[in-house]
């Protein structure tokens, strides 16, 4: 088992305006547990793949009887629509708020949506992963990888980067996701774009590539044969794909690969605060994390989590990494979309 490097638990710099000093821990106790219990419901808008989330909230389940969890599964980009038209009308239905568009956790909390909680668990964590006022922090991160199907693509055929998929022989034959659906697609958009160009896109638009909505599909249409290359999607949905079974390998881009943190947050007036808290508080353990890493092929900013030495799996420290700005990436959001649907009439 190899410790994840410190270097990579300190990749991400989440910087936001300081508002005030941060509450103060909160570990997990009877009396939480107790009026968590009393509550006996968490509302959970998410981003994992369905699969991932359902195998969490059984987990939590399991671990407090008398809690039940409901999984709101949808992209990152109509998580957010969802939440700001439901804070406009008045509703407040969400508890807990998982995305993988770190960027509109800047935007939520300007807008006070969120509110602060610190679990005792997330003092572990690289100071960089966390909210300086305690209203997000990252749970987790996944890579946006080329793939292949084995069964279609010699290794010796396959692409080794960003600008081998423009090779005329890959028209028809790829399949990708869309910034408008997936907040993990719109940071690797735009890391992609700040590191090879806006002509990458330009050109891959004239590939007749089959576009899907979410990050967590093309993994499945590359395991049933229906394209033979994937563009992108989840690192972590690929490899539940491999392990089982299915004819996939991945590809990790010579230019560097597009690197996907995802953020949870406590909404405010959650009607579940309790729940909420118990919820976020078992997202971040140390057993919730190994998990994640162990059984769903996901990355952990936890630093005593282990990296998985299973076939397949590639040690991050051998990857080369695209960088992240969340705080440029907030502000690129709606380029970031209009250049995309503009590229691939979309």
């Amino acid at each position: 088992m190899i410790v994840l490097r410190a270097a990579v638990a300190a990749f991400v710099l989440i910087v936001s305006p300081a508002f005030a000093a941060p509450p103060a821990p909160e570990p997990v106790t009877p009396e939480l547990i107790a009026a968590a219990v009393k509550e006996g419901k968490v509302v959970f808008y998410t981003a994992f793949d369905l699969k991932v989330a359902q195998a969490v909230a059984k987990n939590f389940e399991q671990k407090y009887p008398g809690i039940t969890v409901q999984v709101e599964r949808t992209g990152s980009e109509r998580i957010f629509q969802r939440i700001m038209q439901e804070r406009s009308s008045g509703i407040h239905t969400v508890d807990v708020i998982d995305s993988t568009d770190a960027p509109q956790f800047l935007t939520w909390k300007k807008q006070g949506i969120l509110d602060p909680f610190v679990p005792a668990e997330l003092l572990k964590y690289p100071a960089a992963q966390r909210d300086p006022d305690g209203m997000y922090a990252n749970v987790r991160f996944t890579l946006e990888p080329i793939a292949y199907n084995t069964n279609l693509v010699k290794k010796e055929d396959a692409p080794k980067s960003f600008a081998d998929l423009l090779d005329p022989k890959w028209s028809g034959k790829m399949v990708k996701a869309h910034p408008s659906y997936s907040g993990a697609i719109v940071t690797a958009t735009y890391q992609v774009s700040q590191v090879i160009g806006w002509s990458f896109f330009e050109k891959l638009g004239k590939q007749k590539v089959l576009q899907i909505q979410s990050s967590t599909e093309p993994p499945k249409k590359l395991a049933l044969g229906e394209r033979a290359v994937a563009v992108d999607g989840n690192e972590y949905v690929f490899i539940q794909q491999m392990d089982a079974g299915a004819p996939i390998a991945l590809v990790y881009p010579t230019e560097g690969t597009p690197f996907v943190p995802s953020c949870q947050a406590i909404a405010k007036f959650a009607p579940h605060p309790n729940a909420a808290k118990l919820f976020i508080s078992f997202m971040f353990s140390r057993e919730t994390q190994q998990f994640l890493v162990d059984h769903a092929g996901l990355r952990s900013f936890h630093p005593e989590v282990t990296e998985t030495e299973k076939a397949g799996r590639t040690p991050i420290g051998k990857i080369k990494l695209m960088p992240l700005n969340i705080e440029a990436q907030e502000a690129a959001t709606e380029e970031i979309k209009k250049k995309y649907s503009e590229y691939f009439g979309i």
